[in-house]
């Protein structure tokens, strides 16, 4: 398909559609180099006559986009909320971003997205903690003694979810959906996300379990391993 440079389709779109915007940006996989054949364009602009935020995906020059639009104010409550959920979408792409557009806005912007990136997510309580450690214990029990294999792939996929937003949330990281799990393991600790592929991996390829199981047992070891005696939740006094 002949069609625009992932740039220049935005800066297109921008003209065609926001031509009075004070601020736009290209980010997600084009802005950091790893785009696929199946990328998209992830564009965030900001206009200060919107009247609130919305979201939009669209085809325009031959190209996928996920719109992400904003007026000056608006992006701060999707900040704030991305933080709480410890997943900084909206932050990544402001930080991460190509300027495409700028009227003065878009530096003061991408140094608060900045700043939230490098603070971290709050730090997780001892409840939460001790929460998290037993609903990773009841998942490891079930992955032990589960002989189905269907109930084995989905116990499995549970795991990985909860070993590593633990491994993250303990060690004030940011956290990720999807492809951004790897991602932000790859961050914090590139020789344990190797060790947390490996593990899941054999299992998945054969159905060992016991680097997965010896994983989950590492992980939770400086915490207080596994937890089950004398666990409760929401018991009144």
């Amino acid at each position: 398909m002949n069609r625009l440079s992932p740039i220049d389709a935005a800066q297109a779109f921008i003209e065609k559609h926001f031509p009075t915007c004070q601020g736009a940006l290209l980010a997600g996989s084009v802005s950091r180099g790893e785009a696929t054949d199946t990328s998209d364009l992830d564009i965030v602009v900001f206009d200060k006559n919107l009247a609130s935020a919305y979201r939009e995906s669209l085809i325009d020059f031959d190209w996928p986009i996920e719109l992400f639009v904003h007026n000056l104010t608006s992006y701060n409550v999707f900040f704030e909320d991305d933080c709480k959920r410890a997943r900084p979408s909206l932050p990544r792409m402001v930080s991460e971003g190509i300027i495409l557009k700028d009227e003065g806005v878009i530096n003061t912007i991408k140094q608060e997205a900045r700043h939230l990136l490098q603070a971290g997510p709050e730090n997780w309580s001892e409840e939460i903690i001790t929460t998290k450690r037993y609903f990773i214990t009841d998942a490891l029990d079930d992955f032990i003694g589960a002989s189905d294999r269907g109930e084995e792939l989905l116990i499995a996929n549970t795991l990985t979810e909860l070993v590593s937003e633990f491994v993250l949330r303990t060690n004030k990281q940011w956290i990720g959906e999807s492809k951004w799990i790897i991602r932000s393991l790859r961050q914090y600790d590139e020789a344990f996300t190797e060790q947390f592929v490996r593990a899941f991996d054999l299992f998945y390829r054969t159905g060992e379990k016991g680097k997965v199981i010896q994983l989950v047992h590492t992980v939770l070891s400086p915490h207080g391993g596994t937890l089950f005696n004398g666990f409760s939740l929401g018991k009144e006094a």
